[in-house]
């Protein structure tokens, strides 16, 4: 028999569960070819390490752009890929489940689902991203109760509040952990004259980014190509410097849970007092998001334990309930909305 297998087609990441086996893959979203012939070289981490780094002939790319597919052809040969990778040779074709931001439009949605059954799916069933993050977090869904999730990732951050399964309020926004490294390029530009690529920004990000104020400052020395002289040059910044410089896309997240949390029905907010805010994605592991969010809200915020695995983990455990569900474009939550 087929495997069902559940993806997290991420702007960063792709993620793959297999049902009955747990999370198989986890390949960054990057495809290396051949420019001259068109031919597929490598992809995922094989390709990562190309970007930037190829020849005239030979382009690294990322098909994936703010949650959504920006080069469809590459795309599809990107998951007929991951798809053989972990089903191998197998006579039926796989069903699948693919996670998508909750903002989608229709032609973005359908994109999504000929890609996944041009590669190699039998069916292809959509789920919001903010209602997968919940399932894979541990909350139970079904239950008339609000939860508030924010799941910030590598093209989109998604903030919704769930009840009885479905998403009551929900808003999608193209600024996540890509806008984070552009910010970080941005900065060294401007305050140090200093041009780094996106390879070294996502390494500040990561060792010492922060978007609260930390109790020991942390600094890191950067290399680059100076602007004025076009040489080698390294300087050290600082973690306080990295705040300064994550403030802009920072504050539209804010924004983006305040317009939520406005527009949510008021027994839905009492509940989200109570139960607090859970969030999720590679984004939310910037140093002090939590402590930030819980300061603006004043709702008890915390980061899931496994974070980055959230999303496929619930798109993995919602293939239990593939049977109930139609075909194509419908994702769950709406779904269940209609029925």
């Amino acid at each position: 028999m087929s495997k069902d297998i559940g993806i997290d087609l991420g702007t960063a990441s792709v993620l793959v569960y297999v049902k009955g086996k747990g999370i198989v893959l986890n390949e960054p979203s990057v495809v290396a070819l051949d420019r001259n012939t068109g031919k597929l070289l490598r992809v995922g981490a094989e390709a990562q390490s190309m970007l930037g780094r190829t020849p005239g002939n030979i382009v690294a790319i990322r098909p994936l752009r703010n949650g959504v597919i920006s080069d469809y052809d590459m795309t599809e040969k990107m998951l007929r890929e991951f798809i053989h990778k972990v089903s191998g040779f197998s006579i039926f074709k796989p069903r699948v489940i693919i996670c998508v931001p909750s903002g989608i439009t229709e032609v973005e949605e359908r994109a999504v689902v000929d890609a996944g059954i041009q590669a190699g799916a039998r069916k292809v069933y959509l789920i919001e991203e903010p209602v997968a993050a919940a399932i894979g977090a541990g909350v139970d869904i079904s239950q008339p109760d609000g939860h508030m999730m924010v799941d910030i990732g590598g093209g989109t951050a998604d903030v919704a509040v769930i009840s009885l399964s479905g998403v009551v309020e929900s808003a999608s926004i193209r600024v996540a952990g890509d806008q984070f490294d552009e910010a970080v390029i941005k900065y060294m530009r401007r305050n140090h004259n200093l041009v780094v690529g996106e390879r070294t920004a996502e390494e500040i990000k990561k060792k010492i980014g922060c978007v609260f104020p930390k109790e020991n400052e942390e600094t890191m020395e950067v290399k680059g190509r100076c602007l004025l002289t076009g040489l080698p040059r390294s300087v050290t910044i600082s973690s306080s410097e990295m705040m300064d410089a994550f403030e802009e896309p920072v504050e539209r997240i804010l924004e983006a849970v305040h317009a939520v949390l406005e527009h949510t029905p008021p027994e839905l907010v009492a509940d989200i007092s109570m139960n607090g805010i859970i969030m999720t994605g590679g984004g939310s592991l910037v140093d002090g998001f939590d402590k930030l969010l819980t300061a603006r809200t004043g709702i008890r915020t915390v980061v899931a334990d496994d974070a980055i695995s959230c999303v496929a983990l619930g798109t993995g455990r919602s293939l239990d309930s593939l049977n109930t569900m139609m075909d194509g474009t419908m994702n769950i939550s709406r779904r269940r909305q209609m029925a």
